[in-house]
């Protein structure tokens, strides 16, 4: 297997990867609780840091706050790199990913000012809450709905290549019906009225003044209804049949991978032991 023999796998390494991804240990519970503390800390921090008043007096403090636990989370992430015995599946991943865009803001911040604000983007590791907690229900519902929409894929593609013709059609015909003296100055004008009028959105900038504008107007907002049900009912389709299938929450030490069948004793994605 590409994951080699367990016996090659220094304790060391599996002693980290106990604390680091498991928390149905003390060891990794504490760790993760640390982690979920300095995700809600550097938050508040860049919150707190886009306030003028509070920026205007704190704003070195909370520079330092922001680059500590950006170096934090670096570390953090080398370590999960460093456990996992694919590191370039790990990074790959979902979490991975998340783990990622965590810390690249305030390094991207350097280049372009302001980009820091992005940080937010760490809440998004709060997911790990429902592991952390044993929610293992919300851990499995969520999986399902992963599935679902990664079976959907193709579907929606379709769907969406359907929707953008239908939206170029009815932009360039508006564009000739109305023309420049009503709003529709150009054709992505028109389809920008398209796309807004169709999703029922309805800003109400641009608004058609001709009785064949209006027609027009009125076939897409009904259609906009029976869009809006297309991809409902596709994903709904998928979470239905994702549903019947069994999963378990265990995550993989090879690349860290979840979303594994109950009864499953090897990674399905890179072949290690469970």
């Amino acid at each position: 297997m590409s994951s080699g023999p367990a016996a090659s796998w220094p304790p060391w390494r599996e002693r980290l990867h106990e604390i680091v991804f498991r928390s149905d240990t003390r060891s990794g519970r504490l760790f993760d609780l640390g982690l979920l503390i300095a995700i809600l800390a550097s938050v508040l921090a860049v919150m707190l840091e886009s306030v003028p008043e509070i920026r205007a007096v704190h704003a070195e403090t909370l520079s330092t706050a922001e680059w500590s636990f950006t170096l934090l989370f670096t570390a953090e992430y080398a370590l999960r790199l460093l456990c996992v015995r694919s590191p370039a599946r790990y990074a790959m991943s979902f979490f991975g990913l998340i783990d990622l865009l965590g810390i690249l803001p305030t390094y991207l911040a350097l280049f372009v000012p302001g980009a820091q604000a992005l940080m937010t983007i760490r809440l998004l590791r709060m997911m790990r809450i429902f592991r952390i907690l044993q929610l293992s229900a919300y851990v499995g519902e969520s999986a399902i709905l992963s599935r679902a929409l990664r079976a959907s894929r193709p579907k929606i593609v379709v769907f969406v290549v359907f929707v953008l013709s239908v939206v170029c059609s009815v932009g360039a015909l508006m564009y000739v019906v109305e023309g420049p003296e009503h709003g529709f100055t150009s054709i992505p004008v028109a389809i920008y009225w398209a796309i807004v009028t169709l999703t029922t959105v309805g800003y109400g900038d641009i608004t058609p003044e001709t009785g064949i504008g209006r027609l027009c107007a009125s076939a897409v907002m009904i259609l906009g209804y029976g869009v809006l049900a297309v991809p409902t009912g596709i994903v709904t389709t998928e979470l239905a049949f994702a549903s019947r299938l069994r999963r378990t929450t265990r995550v993989c030490p090879g690349c860290a991978s979840e979303d594994h069948e109950d009864d499953a004793l090897h990674c399905k994605r890179c072949g290690a032991k469970l």
